[in-house]
């Protein structure tokens, strides 16, 4: 039997814990620092056993999930400065339930888009295994409408590019709470135990949840129980009530109690301002609360070198590294400005900081610091990369492909490659007459979670369609066309592309307009001259009449 925090010379803390009254399964630990071999018995019913190979809370020192700071370049930076877990900043699930994942080769990221284009979350390779998924659930109008299933959904989302799920409870902050989010769940711990339950048993990585403090040392205690149970891996707690700010000190004892009275890793949070200064301080806070790991949010944000164990470099030195990551991967340009302000801090009003307030890209950021030729280089690889990709695209990915009695490629429709008025529908259409075929007939359909389209064009009783949805039923028409004429080899109008004979589509409606306008002056013409001269039976008519009634001007028969 392992107890809880048993120290060796190394340093490295064994934090586990096993049921005696009832064996199970025998498992052999062995310490990753000091290389000891643990045995360890496990009752069937332990959450410890499904944990076995995942992420582990104890003895790590995190970065916590802030609002606008959590994004990729400050969790790269962070992993680089020696934090063992980063969480990002805090989503809501409302938002992510709405985003398709995307993997950007250019980037080598994976992208959640959302509908209006905007990357709500990005992750890289570099932090997989140590990035937790933190989001919060919406509630409407506080009427209990944050949905576990909901989260669930989400979660499932993202599981496989994340280490861990987190559900945040503890955001104090009035754009949260107002949506019934963050720390306002503390107030529903029926809805707190169905989300993490659900969480738990819906996904293959383990689930966290962060919570705040309650008014008295009971509640507290009660409630992180009562989370316990539904089988999280860890809880982190903000040793601050959600009226309280960075202003007011931590309780400590708060989250000592807490860990003594649950045996799942307890993590400390809100040390940043009166306890964690510097790296020595990061355990002397952990063992200030008998925490198993700690937290960090402010201090972090303010130079990420803290987790530095060799201790922080300069605050400059950290920006220039942000900016790296920030460029390397695209970040938000107004993000990136968020972030290296809050470095600034005092500084902020400095003339760097202001000419920082006044760049508009991260070009003009870099330009700030000194780093433009750095960004250029950046940009470079970056184009040199995307051509690569292009190219491999085009020789690998848009081989046509036989699926059912559909003939299939990996394109889409971009309109910047092609001249105004000319279309790949207009290519497909003029070589269909050309060969004397039925006018290409197009089959779309509308994907229900992101209204999204594909289209199946049918041409010579053969269908074509691309693989890739496009934002409207006109894209997915045209991506259609695009499959069926490079199947056939016949051009599709690019630009760049050999003069194929196609007229464009103005200048041919003129010639219809000018040829209808002359048939319309010829037709004129003749309704007056039908109008104006009789024709030779009226004329022959009007004689016999004349004849009939005027016996002077001829003879008539006998």
């Amino acid at each position: 039997y392992v107890g809880a925090n048993q120290s060796y010379s190394c340093y490295c803390k064994i934090l586990l814990e096993c049921d005696r009254k009832r064996l199970g399964w025998l498992l052999l630990l062995q310490c990753t620092k000091c290389d000891l071999l643990l045995s360890l018995v496990v009752e069937k019913d332990n959450t410890m056993a499904n944990s076995v190979g995942k992420l582990s809370f104890s003895n790590k020192v995190i970065l916590a999930p802030m609002v606008r700071v959590g994004t990729l370049p400050m969790r790269l930076l962070a992993l680089d400065y020696g934090a063992d877990i980063v969480y990002c900043e805090e989503l809501i699930d409302l938002k992510m339930i709405q985003c398709k994942r995307v993997v950007n080769d250019v980037l080598e990221t994976v992208d959640f888009i959302a509908p209006d284009e905007r990357v709500m979350f990005r992750t890289c390779s570099k932090e997989k295994g140590r990035v937790v998924f933190q989001m919060t659930c919406f509630d409407f109008c506080h009427k209990g409408t944050a949905d576990p299933d909901r989260a669930l959904a989400v979660a499932q989302l993202v599981e496989n590019d994340v280490a861990a799920i987190d559900v945040n409870m503890g955001c104090p902050k009035e754009y949260s709470t107002k949506g019934g989010m963050g720390s306002a769940l503390l107030s529903d711990p029926d809805k707190i135990e169905a989300i993490l339950s659900n969480l738990v048993r819906g996904v293959s990585k383990p689930v966290t949840c962060k919570i705040r403090i309650l008014p008295t040392l009971k509640e507290t205690v009660n409630l992180v129980k009562r989370i316990e149970k539904t089988g999280v891996a860890a809880i982190a707690v903000h040793g601050r009530m959600k009226e309280e700010r960075p202003r007011h000190p931590v309780h400590c004892d708060y989250i000592q109690a807490v860990a003594e009275s649950v045996s799942i890793p307890v993590i400390a949070n809100g040390g940043s301002v009166d306890h964690v200064k510097s790296h020595d301080d990061i355990e002397k806070f952990r063992e200030a609360t008998g925490a198993s790991s700690v937290m960090l949010a402010r201090a972090a944000m303010w130079n990420p070198s803290i987790f530095h164990s060799q201790g922080a470099v300069s605050v400059d030195e950290a920006m220039e590294e942000y900016i790296k990551y920030a460029v390397r991967y695209d970040n938000n340009t107004f993000n990136t400005k968020y972030c290296l302000c809050q470095m600034l801090k005092d500084r902020v009003e400095s003339p760097m900081g202001k000419q920082l307030h006044a760049a508009q890209t991260n070009a003009e950021i870099c330009e700030v610091f000194g780093m433009t030729d750095f960004y250029k280089k950046a940009q470079a690889d970056l184009e040199a990369r995307k051509k690569d990709l292009q190219a491999h695209s085009i020789s690998l990915l848009d081989q046509p492909t036989l699926d059912g009695d559909v003939i299939t490629m990996a394109v889409k429709f971009e309109r910047r490659e092609y001249p105004p008025q000319i279309t790949p529908k207009m290519y497909l259409l003029e070589w269909s007459r050309k060969e004397k075929l039925e006018q290409p007939l197009y089959e779309t359909e509308q994907r229900a979670q992101d209204r999204a389209f594909q289209s199946t064009v049918m041409v010579a009783n053969k269908k074509y369609r691309s693989t890739l949805w496009e934002k409207s039923k006109k894209f997915a028409e045209q991506a259609a066309a695009i499959v069926c004429l490079r199947t056939l080899g016949v051009p599709e109008g690019r630009i760049g592309e050999e003069n194929s004979g196609l007229v464009n589509k103005r200048k041919r409606e003129e010639r219809k307009q000018a040829i209808s306008e002359d048939i319309g002056i010829t037709d004129s013409t003749n309704r007056k001259r039908r109008i104006t001269e009789p024709s030779q039976k009226e004329e022959q008519e009007s004689n016999d009449k004349m004849t009939v009634v005027n016996g002077s001007c001829g003879q008539t028969a006998p």
